[in-house]
């Protein structure tokens, strides 16, 4: 994906080098959910991602979702500034190249947003190294890359794209732009309310409900970081979409599960499967339109 001569955001913070505890905010980290995590990530690596999501859940925490529970201090809380941005964005080469995502993500999505009478608000990038803080509580690298709607704001560790690389075979700039495309996508659900309605149902439902939910909302930020590629169509080189679409489908939900050496449980699911993830992707690039990523009405299509 040629971003070369494209701006830098100026919405990013860093949160590298710094030490935090393990207390504060909505606890991605805390209490029995953090035993779990740890165990779990510890053997499985990304698979702990799902494990995560279901476990947020029963606390009533939501990172993809809408108004998230946690709190962090004035101390905690990363400021982003200009000048702060710039440093932050040259640290490496992968945060150079996730600034300038996130910066083409902003004037994408002001752009959409324009053209039906809304103003786009951006979402926050922080890198963090390890382990960091965010709104919702506790991040740790194994989780991957999230969003976090109470303060909105997408969380970073690019480590996580030489595990995509190496470990799922998924390399790539664009696999990478994907990434930040769709937790992007959680920010325009935020923004539109579709977050709030979909933890509003989460609450009232079973855990098989919830994470039915749950994943027509992944669904739907893989179609969004789609429209936002089709958006940039001069940008895009040849053998870009194949790079997305195999990330796609390295990080379904049944893939994960096998590569787990578990037979795939569908009431399980909260991103859905590998055909359902690039279907969705693909849909997104293939129309352009934010209007053609409705993930909540009816089946979910798969074509």
């Amino acid at each position: 994906m040629r971003l070369d001569d494209y701006r830098e955001s100026d919405n990013v913070g860093d949160q590298r080098g710094q030490s935090f505890g393990g207390g504060g905010g909505g606890g991605f980290g805390g209490g029995g959910l953090g035993l779990i995590f740890s165990l779990v990530a510890s053997r499985f690596g990304i698979v702990g991602i799902l494990v995560l999501g279901v476990g947020m859940f029963l606390l009533g925490i939501n990172p993809f979702g809408g108004g998230g529970s946690g709190v962090v201090s004035p101390q905690q809380q990363t400021q982003i500034n200009r000048e702060g941005a710039h440093t932050a964005c040259n640290v490496d080469a992968s945060s150079t190249f996730s600034c300038r995502v996130l910066a083409s993500t902003e004037d994408t999505w002001a752009r959409l947003f324009q053209s039906s009478g809304q103003r786009y608000t951006p979402a926050g990038l922080i890198f963090y190294g390890g382990q960091g803080m965010s709104g919702c509580g506790a991040a740790q690298s194994a989780m991957g890359p999230f969003y976090c709607p109470t303060d909105q704001r997408i969380y970073l560790d690019t480590s996580f794209f030489r595990e995509l690389q190496d470990r799922f075979k998924a390399a790539g700039d664009f696999a990478q732009a994907y990434v930040i495309a769709h937790e992007v996508g959680h920010h325009i659900q935020y923004l539109t309310g579709v977050a709030d309605k979909v933890r509003a149902g989460q609450q009232r439902a079973d855990e098989a409900g919830a994470n039915a939910l749950q994943v027509r909302m992944e669904l739907q930020a893989d179609c969004y970081a789609g429209v936002w590629a089709a958006n940039n169509r001069d940008r895009l080189e040849p053998g870009d979409i194949e790079e997305g679409l195999r990330a796609a489908n390295a990080i379904g939900d049944d893939t994960l599960q096998r590569s787990a050496g578990r037979a795939p449980v569908p009431d399980s699911f909260t991103h859905g499967t590998s055909a359902e993830r690039m279907a969705w992707l693909k849909r997104g690039i293939d129309s352009g339109d934010p209007a053609q990523c409705d993930t909540f009405s009816g089946s979910i299509d798969r074509s």
